[in-house]
């Protein structure tokens, strides 16, 4: 029977907004074709479909194919009445989902439909009331029980009630992330009880406790996996000589999606942290930046030169890049989780974060990487300084690999999620 046990038989059907563009995508794909490996019928059905995967489904008319374009702008028009917004997104989730989701869900008779990351005009809140099956939902980030915003930073009103919403610049009580907040209220006093939670991280799962709106629910923690067959070391010289890079220089690297342009992921931090990094007694000169998520920008960065390698999307070149460089740097101020951070560490390369959410989960302090204090641009300095310059660094990259194969690989997260599904459906 092995170690799967005779659950792969069960019919899954995964829903997230996209296929493989971002990270929770990536991670919703990854566990998608992970149960397929290991014999579960997994199917995935998301709103923009960019990849050639049969088992993904999208939009099958030409016209859902071009309303599917619009529902991201046609989902933020109630957010433009707020003029001095922040860069932060917020999602209301307004717009009705789309038919085909329904009809689809129908035709397949899935065992379980797993939710992942629904927003961009895909999935409206209510319409989760039309899902008469179990339902798992991985929380990639805060959305599901904030008032509208994906990361809340330090406002906590999602533990009572949202209203004169930070992310809106609102002073209005009633404002839209009261209205968002009241309807996912609403909404969960008739679903809670079909649906099981589910966080990547320990630090999400604290906030998800800690939540007005889904307190009371079952709340299981499951990082996302990776499969570390393909996440894996390759010889550094070869990744860069690949990608075009010096072999004789120390590279940082730092990637997300808009990476420069986030505030969450943390640029101007790192800026911070180069700019007290270029002032350390030591001579730094030998140092190179590679940014990965933007397309351009400076040549220099007080002094460092920059390579902006633009959006990587297959794995194969994203393993090249983790190998090519000596450390990832991950400034983030909230991360559910950390895909980069994980995918670093399964290449061998240690990471440089702040000691705080879900990084906390796959980063071991001078260990496998470096925790700074909390949002501290000089020890982010001291960490890079220490990974480059003063580490066991080969010690550190076997940890790294072996932190990822033990913790995060298929074999260890995979039968725990099939053991939940089981538990669902008997």
């Amino acid at each position: 029977m092995g170690i799967w046990g005779d659950k792969r038989q069960m019919r899954i059907l995964h829903i997230n907004t996209n296929d493989i563009f971002g990270g929770a995508a990536r991670a919703a794909y990854r566990l998608h074709k992970g149960l397929q490996k290991v014999g579960v019928e997994s199917w995935m059905l998301v709103q923009r479909k960019m990849g050639d995967d049969l088992s993904v489904l999208g939009p099958r008319t030409r016209w859902e194919k071009g309303v599917s374009l619009l529902r991201p702008f046609i989902d933020q028009l109630p957010v433009r009445r707020y003029k001095n917004k922040s860069t932060t997104l917020f999602s209301p989730s307004w717009v009705p989902s789309p038919r085909y989701v329904f009809e689809i869900i129908d035709e397949l008779d899935p065992d379980v439909v797993h939710l992942h990351w629904i927003t961009g005009g895909f999935l409206r809140i209510e319409d989760l009331k039309k899902i008469n099956k179990p339902v798992v939902w991985t929380m990639h980030d805060m959305w599901p029980f904030s008032g509208g915003c994906h990361l809340t930073g330090e406002c906590r009103a999602y533990e009572a009630v949202c209203g004169k919403c930070p992310v809106l610049e609102s002073g209005r009580e009633k404002d839209l992330s009261n209205s968002v907040f009241s309807r996912k209220q609403r909404t969960f006093r008739d679903v809670a009880h079909k649906i099981h939670i589910i966080s990547p991280s320990h630090w999400l799962a604290d906030c998800i406790s800690r939540s007005a709106l889904l307190k009371n629910c079952a709340v299981g923690i499951l990082p996302n996996l990776i499969d570390t067959a393909v996440f894996k070391p390759v010889e550094k010289s070869f990744a860069r000589e690949l990608w075009n890079l010096p072999k004789n220089k120390k590279l940082i690297l730092f990637g997300a999606i808009s990476a420069t342009v986030d505030p969450n992921k943390g640029f101007h931090q790192l800026l911070g942290a180069l700019e007290k990094l270029r002032h350390f007694p030591r001579k730094v000169d030998d140092i190179l930046l590679v940014v990965l998520g933007s397309s351009g920008g400076g040549t220099t960065i007080y002094g460092f030169p920059v390579y902006y390698m633009g959006h990587v999307n297959d794995d194969t070149s994203l393993v090249a890049l983790y190998t090519a460089v000596d450390v990832v740097v991950v400034p983030s101020r909230q991360e559910a989780f950390g895909l980069v951070a994980e995918e670093s560490l399964a290449c061998g390369t240690p990471v440089v974060a702040f000691g705080a959410t879900g990084l906390l989960d796959i980063i071991d302090h001078q260990h496998n990487g470096y925790l700074a204090r909390p949002y501290d641009p000089e020890d982010l300095a001291r960490g890079i300084e220490w990974v480059l310059y003063e580490s066991d660094y080969e010690r550190l990259s076997r940890n790294a690999r072996r932190k990822v194969v033990e913790h995060f690989s298929f074999e260890k997260v995979l039968p725990r999620y099939l053991a939940l599904l089981e538990d669902l459906v008997s």
